[in-house]
């Protein structure tokens, strides 16, 4: 028979049923007389060893299709559930990890910086704060967009910088005028795509202050139903 515990029962020999391992940890744990963190009698259920193994196998390098397969699990979110994450495991894997990553990178990467270069780093974070909000380039990176802000999908917009953008958006206009009174087309051109940059930068900046304002909803008002209920009886 293919079960891992079972008991000689006559001239035969039978699966452990439920109730008997039941039993026997019940005995087993009141012989051992342990107790849990609270002092408390400990106690077990049969589940509780199918967990156990289940997180042995996997941290001793059981790859977990493998423990799902044994366990009779559809799904691989059901074993990885049964298997428990301790934090000491979790702080040595992230030790080895960062100890392989640094093995294969030059050692003068790790260094200490120097004061110009923390001074440089910093400094790059000042030079990112702009009128209209803030300028999302990474570090060590130029402006590729020579300072033209609102052309530059690198801008997070300020929704308290709105009325200046608005006045911006407003000089585009008359300039956009003057341009084609005086035919510059290719300030024309310009203008108009600084233009829609504006009005997709307004836009976003009013969702933005849509979706972090108040809505008063009120008191609801019950009068005309009590008034209705309190005739009826």
């Amino acid at each position: 028979m293919p079960f891992l515990f079972q008991r000689r029962h006559g001239t035969e020999h039978h699966a452990l049923t439920r109730s008997f391992v039941r039993t026997s940890l019940i005995r087993a744990l009141t012989t051992a007389a342990l107790i849990d963190v609270s002092n408390q009698p400990l106690t077990f259920t049969p589940h509780d060893f199918r967990r156990l193994f289940i997180t042995d196998a996997i941290r001793t390098g059981l790859p977990p299709h493998i423990a799902a397969a044994i366990c009779g699990h559809q799904v691989l979110d059901t074993t990885m559930g049964y298997a428990a994450i301790y934090s000491d495991d979790v702080i040595a894997h992230h030790r080895a990890f960062i100890a392989r990553r640094r093995a294969e990178r030059p050692g003068e990467e790790y260094r200490s910086l120097t004061p110009e270069e923390w001074q440089e780093f910093l400094g790059h974070f000042e030079l990112r704060k702009v009128a209209l909000g803030i300028c999302t380039r990474d570090y060590g990176t130029p402006c590729v967009h020579e300072h033209a802000c609102v052309r530059c999908p690198q801008l997070r917009p300020d929704p308290g910088q709105m009325p200046r953008l608005e006045e911006i958006h407003d000089n585009l206009l008359d300039r956009l005028k003057e341009a084609k009174d005086q035919g510059w087309l290719g300030e024309v051109a310009a203008i108009e795509a600084s233009m829609a940059a504006a009005e997709d930068k307004l836009a976003s900046m009013r969702a933005m202050t849509a979706k972090h304002t108040t809505t008063h909803l009120g008191m609801p008002n019950f009068g005309p139903q009590t008034g209705r209920s309190s005739r009826s009886t």
